[in-house]
């Protein structure tokens, strides 16, 4: 898994590309839990991810729950074919802001 930041002001991008599993989504946790608290927005953009376990979907839930406490709020990016059937077949894409 690669993840790319593209900051700008108080919005935070993650470029997520390639398999969201077991043994990739401890890292994006970590990555998710050092976000600065004036990030208000934080956008994550799966357009490159070709896989997503129930470990992955858990990890994008905490990030949508990392930004609640400030007020702030976590948008999902582009979902990739395969990501976008898995927020639908979840339910995830009507609890999550996905564009």
């Amino acid at each position: 898994m690669t993840i790319t930041e593209n900051k700008s002001s108080n919005a935070l991008e993650l470029v997520i590309g390639g398999r969201l599993d077991t043994g990739t989504a401890p890292e994006l946790e970590a990555k998710l839990k050092q976000i600065p608290k004036d990030i208000q927005t934080l956008y994550l953009n799966l357009s490159n991810i070709q896989y997503v376990s129930s470990a992955g979907l858990r990890v994008i839930l905490l990030a949508h729950k990392l930004m609640l406490p400030t007020g702030g709020k976590m948008i999902i990016r582009q979902p990739s074919a395969f990501c976008k059937q898995v927020l639908e077949a979840t339910g995830m894409d009507s609890i999550l802001s996905v564009e």
